[in-house]
């Protein structure tokens, strides 16, 4: 995003002109020695972001950060945990509670989401969906297909883990031969999505997955069981028609669920799911293309304007967001 922002045309240098600030902040890209993210030092980073923000220019402090968006691309937003219970004691990061934020997670009635966040897709690289393509002509052999984890480690009983979704499916379904299902993940694995009816997209420890967008790219069919999730850019894509939705608590009848589903309805959604405008939406383009992610994100900031008068505050209002609220250790200012 911060990329594409640079280079596009919607960019203004004079902050007078602008109707958005945008504000680059990589929480994600402070990594651990495993090379995963380091979630206690989110809200530190994000802080002091917004504190320079704030000290060094005017902007910020005239709306409270309501004209300001964040890309915030973790499992629960700007909660800033992988791990839902936690995610929700956090809760959003209180300087944020004004911004607009640009987030994968999305899940109506959530306390880590606002119900005017922007909702993108995970991000799945270009060339590595086109190098993989197989002709059209290939038949779709196989009737359900999914790679992943069923257990974690440090829940071996698959209860606490995806909701038991995860262990359930593979309880019920690892000896049926409707289902291609396996934890193990083969080289050939987007090709197999390619010979697949049906691709499961369950939960995991958030809901939203890149599988429902390398199903989509792949003309797959996404069984998306995940209750309440907010799927992107819902106002441009046909969610509702190409994909199935099935409740956590029917994963027991799952087989019964899809082999019931008609050959015209199944057809009806691949030829959705074949749509170019369709897999493009859910794609960030390394050289932006007219109607990919990055457009709909443009697309939908637009839609949030104008902004209304009341956003700004008056001379002399003092700010309605909690410096004060949070650990300690988020007070520590950032070294960069």
């Amino acid at each position: 995003m911060h990329l594409f922002l640079l280079s596009s045309t919607v960019r203004t240098l004079d902050p007078e002109e602008a109707d958005w600030f945008y504000t680059p902040v990589y929480t994600n890209c402070d990594l651990t020695t495993t090379g995963l993210p380091f979630v206690k030092y989110m809200p530190r980073m994000m802080r002091s972001a917004i504190h320079y923000l704030s000290t060094k220019w005017p902007y910020w402090n005239r709306t409270d950060g309501v004209d300001h968006f964040f890309v915030v691309p973790h499992d629960f937003g700007a909660c800033f945990h992988y791990h839902e219970k936690e995610a929700i004691m956090r809760g959003i990061f209180p300087l944020l509670q004004h911004a607009t934020l640009i987030q994968t997670f999305g899940q109506v009635n959530h306390s880590c989401f606002k119900d005017d966040s922007i909702i993108i897709p995970p991000y799945v690289l270009p060339r590595r969906i086109s190098n993989h393509i197989l002709h059209a002509s290939t038949p779709r052999s196989t009737f359900v297909y999914f790679r992943g984890a069923f257990y974690d480690v440090d829940g071996p009983k698959g209860d606490y883990y995806a909701r038991g979704v995860r262990a359930t499916i593979w309880e019920i379904y690892k000896d049926n031969v409707l289902f291609d299902i396996s934890s193990e993940h083969p080289t050939t694995y987007y090709e197999d999505m390619q010979r697949s009816i049906f691709c499961l997209c369950p939960l995991g420890w958030a809901p939203w997955s890149p599988r429902i967008v390398e199903a989509v790219e792949f003309g797959c069919i996404p069984v998306v069981i995940a209750d309440n999730i907010v799927l992107p850019f819902r106002n441009v894509i046909p969610w509702d028609d190409m994909v199935v939705f099935v409740p956590e608590k029917d994963v027991d009848i799952l087989e019964s669920i899809l082999t019931n589903i008609s050959m015209e309805e199944v057809t009806m959604k691949q030829k959705m799911l074949s749509s170019p405008s369709i897999k493009q939406a859910l794609l960030f383009s390394r050289k932006s293309k007219y109607g990919d992610a990055f457009h709909q994100v443009l697309r939908a900031l637009a839609s949030k304007l104008p902004h209304s008068s009341s956003i700004y505050l008056k001379e002399g209002q003092p700010t309605t967001l909690n410096w004060t609220n949070g650990n300690s250790s988020e007070f520590i200012p950032w070294q960069i």
